[in-house]
């Protein structure tokens, strides 16, 4: 049996997974979108994911879990390890890329900066206010001009002459897009000036105020956008290094930091309850949550407890001791 570990990041728009080997390399992996249903979504990651290593020695021994729904989703898991994003992107890349300064991430609907000094996290900042630098954004307007997302890029390198499109926030953005619209602006100068928009609106804002060191590492699922990296690099007048996985690295950082912490023994119940990861286990049970107020303070904290079947397995949100919840061991 060759070990392996099991990373998911679970985001608003998009459900990544990976599974590593002992060497730390990727031997599967899997990007859906999340639909509004973390743990659906996370459900069908992992049977691609099994699909994937069927055939093979690899027994998945741990698992961590990062994103918006990382609590949710990990204790569905059983997970080892449950991380934020700022932690589990920056292990992720600066294990690909040891010399990182600078990591530039934009995701389905918000974006980050993470600063790096010999390796470590120094400094960060989050958006997650204001769409117009975001996926999403760029989604919408595909949408609108009638062309795919994915064909964005190479349109985009196409320009000549850029279109100037005012992305401070998405109403002036898509108010400005309409009007070049009309006045005849051809599409492949829409679409330039749309990737430049969302360059200079990520830098005014999550990069505003932060060091912008190369090595530049950029990633995120917009990073598949050659028309953005292009931007990024003209307005930084630096090279911006696209790691192939770059849209997984959440995951794959959550899988190495499983890798650290090593095979999970200590499980009773749940995927790894055998010591090996329950494909079939993880799958068929049912799982909920459930909100409570917590009335043994002034707090009165809103408490979510997860359910698997009818056993309280985690719970979160209390601000004291008071609230806690006792879990089924």
């Amino acid at each position: 049996m060759s070990e392996g570990y099991l990373g998911i990041d679970i985001g608003s728009i998009s459900t990544k997974g990976v599974v590593i080997d002992q060497n730390h390399q990727i031997v599967a992996r899997s990007y859906l979108w999340t639909e509004g249903n973390p743990t659906e979504a996370s459900r069908r990651v992992v049977r691609e994911l099994e699909e994937q290593l069927a055939g093979s020695d690899i027994q998945i021994v741990g698992a961590g879990t990062t994103g918006s729904a990382r609590r949710l989703v990990g204790a569905m898991l059983g997970a080892s390890v449950v991380k934020n994003e700022i932690t589990a992107h920056a292990v992720g890349t600066t294990y690909l890329h040891p010399d990182v300064r600078t990591i530039l991430e934009i995701g389905g609907q918000d974006s980050k900066i993470i600063c790096v000094e010999n390796g470590i996290a120094v400094d960060y900042a989050m958006n997650t206010l204001c769409a117009a630098g975001t996926g999403s954004f760029l989604s919408s307007q595909a949408h609108r001009l009638g062309v795919e997302v994915e064909e964005f890029g190479a349109i985009a390198l196409t320009s000549k002459r850029p279109a100037n499109i005012a992305a401070r926030c998405t109403v002036f953005a898509e108010s400005d897009l309409v009007h070049k619209i009309q006045v005849g602006y051809a599409r492949e100068d829409i679409i330039a000036g749309l990737c430049n928009a969302v360059a200079s609106n990520y830098l005014n804002n999550v990069g505003k105020g932060k060091k912008i060191a190369a090595p530049v590492v950029f990633q995120g699922g917009v990073s598949k956008n050659e028309g953005v990296v292009h931007a990024f690099e003209e307005l930084l007048d630096m090279e911006v290094a696209v790691d192939p996985d770059g849209h997984l690295m959440g995951a794959f950082g959550a899988a190495l930091l499983a890798a650290d912490a090593g095979p999970i023994t200590n499980a009773t119940s749940g995927p790894f309850a055998q010591g090996t990861f329950d494909f079939e286990e993880m799958l068929d049970f049912q799982f909920k949550t459930r909100e409570i107020e917590c009335g043994k303070c002034a707090n009165h904290c809103e408490i979510i407890c997860v359910y698997r079947d009818d056993d309280i397995i985690d719970s979160w949100g209390n601000r004291c001791e008071k609230g806690a919840v006792k879990t089924k061991a």
